[in-house]
Order: C-alpha cells, then structure tokens, then sequence
C-alpha cells in the first residue's frame, strides 16, 4: 500500500553543505602550502557535502517522489518543495497531474458484426503512487494498451445504431453518457491495478469503417423517407376521414361509393405526391 511521507525541509542541510564545501576549499588551499594533511582532510570533507547534497530533492507542484532503500519501499514524498532524506534512498518521479490520453481511431466490429471506426479521449492521473510504481511494468504503456483494450470491448458490446437491431437499449451512435459512463467504468477496472484514476472518457469518433459507410449512409436514408413516407400517408387518411365526415354531417353532397373511392383517390394523390397537383375544372355536373 501506498505511504506517505513527510520529509525534513533541506534548506538547513542545503545551508551545511555549502559551508563544507568552501572547508574543503580552504584546507585544499591551506594543505597545498603547509601539509598533505589538510589536502587528504579538504578531499574527505568535499566527499561528506556531495553525500549530503545527493540527499537534497526538489518536488514540482503535482509530482511525487517514489523512494527505495536498497530494494525496499520507504514511502512517497507528495509536498512541494526542498526535501533533504536518506542519501542512500533513490528515487522515482511519478507525476500526478492529469494527463490526456488521444487514443488512436481503431478499426473494429460493433455487435451485429458492422466494420465501424472509433477513438476515444481520456482523462487519467495517478491515484496510488506504490501501484503505478511497483504493480506493472511501465504504467504509460500499461495505460495506452488497456485503454485500447477496453474500447474494443465496449465496440463489441453494442451495436452501432438500432437499425439491426430495433430492441437494442444502447446504441454506440445514441447512447451519449451512458456509453461513456460505460466506458469509464471498464477504464477504472483495468486501470486500477496500476493505481490509475479515470476523471473523464469520451468517445471522439465513431463512424462507419469506409468498405461499408457508402451502404449504411444509403439504408439509413432509406429507413428515413420510409418512416417520413409513413408519417404522410397517417396524415393524409386523417384528413381524408375527416372530409367524407364534414360533407356528410354537413350534407353538402351525397356520395356513391363510386365517388367515395375516387375522392379519396385523388385526396391520397394530392397530399400523398412529391410535387403539387395540376388541378382539373369540373365545368359540367357532378355526374359528368
């Protein structure tokens, strides 16, 4: 598990090993004129302050020190600032800003088996500096493949629209929030053992693969006019219903059966065409 450590501040030991290096300078320059004495003593000292400075670390803002003694973890320095620790400990930066991952557009089967297209943008950091450090090899690449990883599944979780498939619940092309909470769930699975925290997953693009987007775009325009198609025809016998009513309540004309069906005939051929009708003029009777 992750630990935490709080450092002593190295102002002070940055203070003591300037000092001792200008004690070396002068016992060098002291041992050169009097005695080889001084200049073995002026050598050992220069030795102590750069042991000492070796101990000195600076953390940036949102960075963090990992620290080892001798294959053993000690702990994780999170402040900022100059730190003096163990000169024997070493060391490991580990960020712990957020980071953008853009993943590449991959190529893969949605659900029906449709060749579709996407990429998706996560936001991640580093949550748990011991896992990230110590749980997987190299956790940038380890984040890269899982991620890739995990698009994948969710591609082939769902299908891309409910055309296929008209009792899918989620659909990749409507599914908005609930594919990327989706998303983000698998993302925090995989990721958490590298002790990695998803903030945010968005997919960036989907589409269909290019063999097939000619096709899809054609049925999805297809499925288009006939539900558009289906909208008028319920709107025209709407209307046509209410005109046999309205001349019949009204008794405006008495119609056969005969002439039922042709007024509804032509009613349906008037509302129901794509372009406007050229009107004819009765000039006779009804019945000529």
């Amino acid at each position: 598990m992750e630990k935490i450590l709080k450092p002593i501040s190295g102002y002070l030991m940055l203070v003591i090993c300037l000092i001792l290096f200008i004690a070396s300078a002068y016992l060098f320059i002291t041992g050169v004129e009097y005695s080889v004495t001084f200049v073995i003593l002026a050598f050992l000292v220069f030795i102590t302050s750069c042991f000492f400075l070796k101990g000195l670390m600076i953390i940036q803002p949102n960075h963090s020190r990992v620290l080892n003694f001798f294959g053993k973890y000690v702990g994780t320095v999170k402040e900022n600032g100059l730190f003096f620790i163990n000169p024997l400990y070493s060391s490991q930066k580990i960020s712990l800003r957020s980071e953008n991952l853009q993943g590449q557009t991959l190529k893969v089967n949605d659900k029906m088996g449709n060749p579709i297209e996407i990429a998706v943008v996560i936001v991640w950091k580093v949550g748990d500096t011991y896992k990230a450090a110590f749980d997987v090899e190299r956790y940038m690449d380890f984040v890269r493949m899982q991620s890739e990883a995990a698009v994948r599944h969710l591609a082939m979780s769902f299908p891309y629209d409910n055309l296929e498939d008209d009792h899918a619940p989620i659909t990749l092309r409507e599914g908005g929030d609930k594919i990327n909470a989706i998303l983000e769930q698998e993302l925090t699975e995989r990721l958490s053992k590298a002790g990695i925290v998803i903030q945010e997953a968005r997919i960036s693009h989907l589409a269909y693969a290019s063999e097939i987007a000619g096709a899809m775009l054609q049925r999805q325009q297809a499925t288009a006019i006939v539900a558009a198609r289906t909208k008028i025809v319920e709107g025209a016998v709407g209307m046509v219903d209410l005109a046999l009513k309205k001349l019949s309540e009204e008794n405006i004309v008495e119609l056969d059966d005969e002439r039922k069906a042709a007024m509804v005939s032509n009613l349906m051929v008037v509302l129901c065409g794509e372009k406007a009708a050229t009107p004819i003029l009765n000039a006779g009777t009804l019945y000529n």
